[in-house]
């Protein structure tokens, strides 16, 4: 028999799955916590006693999103025993899989910044929280193996870009050239192989040492 917190527990993170894919397909506007309590199996009522606002949901689901979204972030720093090489590729591979786990994410994330600015403020937050000692560290060893001759100095600001960019372009992108790109994207989960393939070999690319004269 289930305990009263465990049951407390159970019924909240139904409304929390149910709430992220409402955000996620219908944007904060569009989403309704009555529809929400529906696909959660629970009253409109008991919805609102575990989640008191429409606002405080999407805050509790925004904030779980950026947390996972930053710690696939932070696995681009791997194993510190790896080659650097190594370890950017399982960082992008990782990466990359809770993009695709995520589909809709970047174009909910896009869409609310336009549409609600002020929530900007709020995802750079959780932005900073990680990135200021991921980008430190990592940018020891690119200039230690820089200076060993082993990749090329970049500043790993831009690097950083560069993966995150390459890795959500194609979900982004895909509705729309899907169509025209033919037996390549006729298979949603080879084309996302593919380019997950293409973005690791892009980085290596342009991290490799050039050892021609």
């Amino acid at each position: 028999m289930k305990t009263e917190e465990t049951e407390k527990q159970s019924k909240e993170q139904l409304i929390l799955q149910a709430a992220e894919q409402e955000f996620l397909s219908k944007g904060y506007d569009g989403a309704r916590t009555i529809s929400i309590a529906a696909a959660a199996g629970v009253t409109h009522a008991m919805l609102h006693y575990y989640f008191r606002t429409k606002e405080q949901l999407f805050e509790r689901i925004l904030e779980e999103k950026m947390t996972l979204m930053a710690s696939s972030m932070l696995a681009v720093l791997g194993d510190p025993e790896l080659p650097l090489q190594e370890r950017l590729a399982q960082g992008i591979s990782r990466h990359f899989d809770f993009v695709m786990a995520n589909p809709d994410l970047p174009r909910f994330i896009i869409n609310e910044v336009i549409t609600h600015p002020d929530r900007l403020a709020i995802m750079q937050q959780h932005v900073a929280r990680i990135a200021g000692s991921m980008f430190v560290r990592l940018q020891q060893d690119i200039d230690a193996a820089a200076l060993r001759g082993e990749i090329e100095q970049i500043d790993v600001r831009m690097l950083m870009l560069d993966i995150v960019s390459l890795n959500i372009a194609p979900f982004l992108v895909y509705p729309v050239v899907q169509p025209s790109f033919g037996d390549v994207a006729a298979d949603r989960e080879r084309f996302w192989l593919l380019r997950k393939s293409e973005t690791i070999e892009t980085i290596n690319r342009r991290i490799r040492k050039n050892n021609t004269i």
